[in-house]
């Protein structure tokens, strides 16, 4: 499914790498995902992985904000990590 895919590939090059960097929060642009994963067409789908409950539940963190158009390519989503 391709929510579980958007959802690990940004705890694998965002989330996790801050942990690692002793990070208080990490911030993402939907467009950066969108791009880094090529795919085409998919923005709102990027952006309800990324306002998910269970993105938050699967990997303990917290969404602190949204800003930007909600399915927008230039939406950040600032999570406390």
């Amino acid at each position: 499914m391709l929510a579980d895919e958007i959802r690990e590939f940004v705890f694998k090059e965002f989330i996790e790498p801050a942990r690692k960097q002793s990070k208080k929060t990490a911030v993402i642009r939907a467009g950066d995902i969108h791009k880094m994963m090529d795919l085409s067409d998919r923005m709102p789908a990027v952006c309800a992985a990324l306002g998910s409950n269970k993105f938050e539940n699967q990997f303990n963190i917290k969404r602190l904000n949204i800003e930007g158009p909600i399915h927008g390519a230039n939406a950040l989503f600032t999570f406390e990590i």
